[in-house]
């Protein structure tokens, strides 16, 4: 009885329609750091790790009562843009086919439904369709679904997957007989990735700290039986690094890839089974990537080598020692190397140069071949290559104008094949145009910036901006056609992507001077882009709407803190803005593994410079421009309460009268709405939002 009316009093507190925006209670409670810092924090009662607490809920139902309200007027504009979108999206589109031990495997969408099928035919496309997920079934009766990492086994007759109903990313494994459709196996909790050994019963998988979430152990489970008979392969003990599975491009080894921001460790082991050997021991500042094609191992990796370099070593060589590795591909200062995939033949290397990912091929001959591009701004990307005795790799290609198309081209011969250009039913790439320009940061660097915007776009200082950017972890913001940018493009918006330090669009040195003690130069290349655009008549002063999702989220409100007089609108979805708190408190997820990327506050050092930007902890009494915050309830990689603290904040902060509205997806994690039109309606929502207030016709 007492927890009902304790339940009511929290819903009186904040009713179900609201007029005017909820205002959460203060309760002082100190934050401590080890060194003796201290500093109160009023909202940190509104973290709650169960999601049970009633009178939090509350409060987030408040705030979707009152961002209810308050976009009622551009609802309308909102339905029309989402109609938009999903009409550029081919209601029954499928993906290439690829061939891989005698089946040809593939996804397909049905009409109105929103995932993706997994299906193969034997031998020729025109056999029978296995269907592998049939994920619209599987998602019926939740309110998020998601697969993850799947895989065949060997023998090709049984497929294992990571299924997620949740949206906290804690996967169950499970397991059928593709034939029958009977289920094997459903006996596993709490997992991430897998990978099959050739017994065809035995699956590695990653097994993760119920609390912190973090990947701690791999496991191998063999079907059928149960969970705590699992075997134990390897446990970490070191809580900065991330664990991931797979099997080689050869397909003879399974391997464990160890992963922290600066060092990494692969351990691997016959696929047939055996034990797990180090191809090279961990060691700071020491990062590597190794694959395997007949006869030799191929090795990614930054040693003596900024800018990354390729080198290889035989199989007789055996494992442990790097002075065994040959240079493939030397390091060099305007190419950054980021991915490749071995062939038997040669090698496909994907690289960055002057702000753009090309792809490169290199024979065994020596001869060096880069993928050119007729557009100045653009991303090219290694697609499904399976089979590594082919002489045809397949590709990716996009940019802001183009749609993806999937290309293979022969390393002998040069001929290229278009596979498939992605259909966007209504568009015309020859409205538009893409460009590339350099913004001068105040401290003398040139940020590169990509535009996109209608044909016949005058440059009068009169027009609205959408500008993107992320700039951390040396994640590089791409280039890529995005179905909604034509309902911006088309209402006389641009679009511009910032490419910004913190990520790797121009080399390594791009992201170490945009991390750790020099994160400030991402927040400020942001704000100089901003002025560039306005000094060169892209836009009009006070027609900037900035955009960063999660980590794009901390400059999403660290540029709000820094230069509000900048914008005329900020939208930011999942966004990391507790840094200090949230990095000092190692039993959150993922904490641990961040240290390198923020650095660590229990240092005073660190604890001082984060401190200077954390965005909650530098909300002020001043005018903000309008904002559109959005998060999940069930986010793993930013807990709901960073940005529901933020936003109560800000409401209690702010001066003037731009309105700030908070959407919570109360069934949804970090990616957002699961399924192929739903993430789609909050794009709409914040994208119509922000038209009304930039007043965009």
């Amino acid at each position: 009885m007492r927890m009902i009316l304790m339940t009511a009093a929290a819903l009186l507190a904040f009713p179900a329609v609201a007029a005017e925006p909820p205002v959460a209670k203060k309760v002082p409670y100190e934050v401590k750091a080890p060194f003796g810092a201290a500093r109160n924090d009023d909202y940190y009662w509104l973290r709650d790790d169960t999601r049970k607490n009633e009178e939090m809920l509350a409060y987030l139902r408040a705030e979707n009562a009152y961002a209810d309200t308050v976009l009622a007027d551009s609802k309308p504009l909102a339905e029309s843009l989402y109609k938009e979108v999903t009409a550029r999206l081919v209601p029954d589109d499928s993906s290439v086919p690829y061939l891989k031990g005698g089946y040809w495997y593939y996804t397909r969408f049905v009409a109105g439904k929103d995932y993706a099928v997994v299906a193969r035919r034997k031998g020729e496309m025109t056999a029978p369709e296995e269907v592998l997920l049939d994920q619209n079934a599987m998602a019926e009766g939740n309110g998020y679904f998601r697969v993850g990492a799947w895989a065949v086994s060997p023998d090709k007759t049984k497929i294992a997957w990571a299924e997620d109903t949740i949206g906290r990313g804690q996967y169950g494994l499970k397991v059928k007989d593709i034939a029958t459709g009977a289920m094997l196996d459903a006996a596993v909790s709490n997992i991430e990735d897998i990978a099959w050994s050739d017994d065809n019963t035995t699956i590695y998988y990653i097994d993760k700290d119920p609390v912190t979430l973090l990947s701690k152990r791999v496991k191998a489970h063999s079907i059928g039986s149960e969970a705590n008979a699992d075997r134990l392969v390897y446990e970490e003990a070191d809580d900065s690094y991330y664990i991931s599975l797979g099997r080689t491009t050869s397909d003879k080894y399974v391997c464990i890839n160890l992963h922290a921001t600066v060092s990494d460790e692969q351990r691997c082991a016959p696929a047939g089974g055996g034990e797990f050997a180090v191809i090279a021991p961990r060691q700071r500042d020491f990062l590597y990537t190794a694959d395997h094609v007949t006869g030799r191992w191929v090795i990614r990796t930054n040693w003596h080598a900024k800018n990354y370099r390729l080198m290889t070593q035989a199989d007789s060589l055996g494992f442990g020692d790097r002075s065994t590795w040959t240079d493939l591909v030397p390091v060099s200062d305007d190419a950054f190397i980021e991915n490749f995939q071995p062939f038997d033949g040669f090698v496909a290397i994907e690289e960055r140069v002057g702000g753009n990912k090309r792809l490169r091929l290199l024979t065994c001959a020596g001869v060096s071949t880069p993928v050119q591009s007729d557009e100045p701004a653009y991303v090219m990307g290694l697609n499904v290559n399976p089979d590594p005795a082919s002489d045809w790799v397949r590709y990716a290609y996009g940019s802001l104008t183009t749609p993806d198309t999937i290309y293979e081209t022969n390393v002998r011969t040069g001929e290229r094949r278009t596979l498939k250009v992605q259909p966007v039913p209504g568009y015309d790439a020859s409205q538009y145009v893409t460009e590339r320009v350099w913004a001068t940061a105040r401290d003398g660097t040139k940020i590169p910036v990509s535009l996109v915007y209608k044909k016949g776009f005058k440059k009068d200082g009169t027009a609205a901006v959408y500008q993107i950017a992320y700039g951390a972890y040396g994640s590089s913001s791409d280039p890529s056609f995005n179905p909604m940018f034509p309902s911006l493009l088309e209402r006389g918006m641009v679009v511009a992507i910032a490419h910004i330090r913190g990520g790797q669009e121009m080399g390594r040195q791009w992201y170490d001077d945009g991390h750790l003690m020099k994160k400030m130069n991402s927040f400020t290349d942001f704000i100089d882009v901003t002025r560039y655009l306005v000094g060169q008549k892209y836009a009009a002063p006070k027609r900037v709407a900035g955009f960063g999702r999660s980590a794009g989220g901390l400059l999403m409100g660290a540029v709000a803190n820094m230069a509000p007089q900048d914008y005329g609108f900020i939208v930011t979805q999942v966004p990391f803005v507790d840094a200090v708190t949230t990095m000092l408190d190692a039993s959150i997820p993922l904490t641990t593994n961040e240290y390198d990327e923020w650095g660590n506050p229990e240092q005073k050092p660190f604890y001082d410079y984060m401190m200077t930007y954390s965005p909650y902890d530098n909300v002020t009494a001043q005018a903000y421009p309008p904002i559109y915050v959005s998060t999940g309830l069930w986010d793993s990689q930013v807990q709901y309460y960073e940005p529901t603290k933020w936003v109560a904040k800000l409401r209690r902060l702010k001066t003037g009268d731009a309105p700030l509205v908070y959407r919570v997806n109360m069934e949804a994690g970090h990616g957002g709405k699961s399924g192929r039109f739903r993430r789609w309606e909050e794009l709409s929502e914040a994208m119509a939002f922000m038209m009304q207030q930039l007043k965009v016709e």
